[in-house]
């Protein structure tokens, strides 16, 4: 991956979109890449419009970002991912010999005849490769780096593990970080933000962030303000912030205090 690459998530699905489902692959694909030492750098939702889905994956299949694509790969109307990354990648949909032979054996464990349609499963865009699926053995499929996998978490979730741990375990870790904040109480961020652009220019390691909490009948409005980054650089600037807050005259304390 090199410097300007991401990582990256396109969540699809009416399901979805509508709010008919609750989404659970944001959170997790940042608690998987997390567990090895990376970062989501953007996500997507995306209904079940193949032209949109067309445009979007031609876009991110033209960057050199690793991607993750949940759902839609099924054979039925409305699942149109396989379709939309062949037409992305200008080639055509082909049944892939490992995914028949994935199909079939599940087909002939279940004792059920195999049809087009539930061979139509297995048909990507010509040159992927296929992702095992534990669960049911019905695979994914990856191009590149975009890797699509079903919508289904207790599916989705191991096939993306997979992925990271067989094609990607020289990335893990790679940039470690370190994080580090404070709760500035009654804090204004107009009046901060000198401080936090004077934190990111002497430090150039990290980057600044604040989070401001309006209040609430329990707890008085503060701003949790820190820093995140290159772990030797974290303690200085986050003690440079203290520094300067105090000379403001704010209060602080540590996030523990409301966290418990």
């Amino acid at each position: 991956m090199n410097s300007s690459s991401g990582v990256g998530a396109l969540i699809i699905g009416d399901e979805i979109t509508r709010g008919k489902r609750q989404d659970k692959h944001f959170a997790k694909i940042v608690d998987i890449l997390a567990a090895r030492g990376m970062a989501l750098d953007w996500a997507l939702y995306l209904g079940d419009d193949r032209q949109r889905l067309t445009d979007t994956l031609r876009r991110s299949l033209a960057s050199s970002d690793l991607v993750f694509s949940f759902g839609g790969i099924g054979n039925t109307p409305d699942d149109h991912t396989r379709q939309s990354a062949a037409a992305a990648l200008d080639v055509e949909l082909v049944l892939h010999p490992e995914a028949e032979r994935e199909i079939r054996a599940r087909f002939v464990a279940l004792n059920r005849e195999v049809t087009e349609d539930s061979l139509g499963m297995g048909r990507f865009p010509a040159g992927s490769h296929i992702i095992p699926n534990p669960f049911n053995r019905i695979p994914g499929f990856s191009v590149g780096d975009h890797h699509f996998v079903p919508g289904f978490p207790q599916m989705a979730w191991p096939m993306v593990e997979w992925v990271l741990d067989t094609r990607y375990a020289d990335r893990f870790n790679r940039q470690p970080s370190a994080e580090d904040s404070i709760l500035v109480w009654e804090g204004i961020e107009s009046v901060l933000t000198p401080l936090m652009r004077r934190i990111e220019n002497e430090y150039p390691g990290v980057k600044v962030f604040s989070l401001p909490f309006l209040g609430s009948e329990t707890l008085h409005r503060h701003i949790e303000l820190g820093v995140r980054g290159v772990p030797v650089q974290v303690p200085g600037a986050m003690a440079a912030i203290q520094q300067e807050v105090s000379a403001l005259g704010y209060r602080f304390d540590d996030p523990t205090a409301i966290r418990g």
